[in-house]
């Protein structure tokens, strides 16, 4: 039975790169490694140049807010616009804003100069990775393949984010010890500008265009609006009708953002205090022990375990659903975070954070999935946008707050706010209850109205009009 899973999963993974061919995951993945990058970077080149940890973080935290701020915008303009023209314009802003921090960094500016330069940096991060997502789960879902694909392919975007989240910082921290960190950034400018090219105009950018049809349709719907008047017993539209609004569909309006997502995102937030709280935990444990060289690769070692454990998701099977997924990887993450508490060794440490990894990925997977499922397909990159900015905004605010704990009260300190995330989260993902958005079928919507009609006792087509009723 387990051969037959592997062999499962193999052709599922299979699957997910038929989809796109094999330039697109070559052309994503360095282009991911920037974004991965700068932030760490940043921080050293600052701290190289400035001789200033405040300066550094200053300048860190600038970065992440512009990230946090406008990293929902590019996944909206990337909904209305497509990803092709958004991804350009984006990648390219930001291989001019990181060449900008580096050189500003290198010619000695101060702080408040530096944390502006960092914001702008931040901001115009292309996002390379949601919108790899979006773009998979889109011609997933415009193939017609199966749930099971689905599942696989936001397996593999989120592996690719694990190893280019684990790789980015370690590729820093050799720049900046056998070099300078600007030539980690430099790089990274390149990379965004040579690679976020590539993937703005490979040809599966096609899949995230707006619809025409959809779009001609909400003109067609405004322009009747105009033409005729509503009698008063329309105004209360029908279950059916609001349900198409939610999806955008015979409106002007973009569709609604289920409240569902909210719940979603602060597991996602939570997840990202793991991460930062582990950081800053490892940071501290290691120096304590005198081998600072050891925090990243005792992170590394929770990332690599993190992404085989993503990519072992795709031989799961389907009667383990997302909501019994999610339940499991945030309680598994809660019991294996405890041991964190009483750590005090640098072989134990490796032992208890790579075991830890095991729950990470699966949890994100899970409320990615759970995301998608979710929201309005016209509105997926935003969803995904506002995902990666949660995380990034709960691992952000867990290093600036847990590097201040560990400090004074030592790792322990560190690793009790990773955990009481985890119970968090864990009671987050026992409460919530995300409903899947209703499916659009164009063939059943007429049937529904009818029904509707004639629950009212209107006659179906005419409803509302003088003299349809009894």
């Amino acid at each position: 039975m387990t051969t037959a899973r592997r062999r499962g999963a193999r052709e599922t993974y299979r699957d997910v790169i038929g989809l796109t061919g094999p330039l697109l995951p070559a052309v994503s993945f360095p282009g991911r490694l920037p974004t991965a990058t700068i932030q760490f970077g940043s921080v050293l080149l600052v701290a190289r140049t400035s001789d200033s940890l405040a300066a550094a973080g200053l300048t860190g935290g600038a970065l992440a807010l512009g990230q946090v701020s406008c990293g929902p915008l590019v996944g909206r303009l990337a909904d209305r616009h497509g990803q092709r023209t958004v991804v350009l314009l984006f990648a390219w802003a930001n291989a001019v804003a990181i060449t900008a921090l580096v050189a500003g960094a290198l010619a000695g500016l101060g702080a408040p100069a530096l944390a502006l330069l960092g914001a702008g940096a931040g901001a115009t991060v292309p996002l390379i990775g949601p919108l790899a997502r979006a773009r998979l789960v889109a011609l997933a879902r415009g193939a017609g393949a199966s749930e099971e694909t689905v599942g696989a392919a936001l397996s593999f975007e989120s592996t690719l984010d694990e190893i280019s989240f684990v790789l980015g910082p370690a590729l820093v921290g050799v720049a900046s010890v056998l070099a300078h960190p600007a030539y980690a950034l430099g790089a990274a400018a390149v990379l965004v500008a040579v690679c976020g090219t590539g993937f703005a105009l490979h040809p599966t950018a096609a899949a995230t265009r707006p619809s025409a049809t959809g779009h001609r349709a909400a003109t067609r719907t405004r322009t009747r609006a105009l033409r005729w008047p509503v009698p008063r017993a329309r105004a209360g539209r029908t279950a059916a009708a609001r349900a198409r609004a939610d999806r955008g569909e015979d409106t002007g309006r973009r569709p609604r953002m289920p409240r569902a997502v909210h719940a979603l995102r602060a597991a996602l937030a939570l997840q990202g205090a793991m991460f930062g709280a582990c950081q800053a935990g490892i940071t501290a444990l290691t120096g304590r022990l005198g081998h600072e060289d050891q925090a990243g690769l005792v992170y590394a070692a929770m990332g690599v375990m993190s992404a085989v454990a993503g990519l072992s998701m795709a031989a799961l099977p389907a009667r383990f659903g997302l909501r019994a997924r999610w339940r499991t990887a945030t309680a598994a993450a809660f019991a294996l975070s405890l041991p964190l508490l009483v750590t005090h060794g640098l072989a134990a440490l490796y032992t208890v954070v790579t075991v830890l990894g095991v729950a990470y990925a699966p949890h994100l997977i899970t409320v990615f999935a759970l995301t998608e499922r979710a929201v309005p397909p016209a509105r997926l990159a935003e969803a995904m946008a506002y995902a990666t900015s949660a995380i990034v905004a709960g691992q952000a605010v867990a290093v600036a707050v847990c590097g201040r704990l560990a400090g004074a009260h030592g790792p322990a300190a560190a690793f009790a706010v990773a955990s009481t995330a985890a119970a968090l989260a864990a009671v987050l993902a026992l409460a919530a209850r995300p409903v899947p958005r209703a499916p659009a079928s164009p063939d059943t919507l007429p049937a529904r109205v009818a029904a509707d009609d004639r629950a009212r006792g209107t006659t179906p087509g005419v409803a509302g009009r003088p003299g349809s009723g009894p």
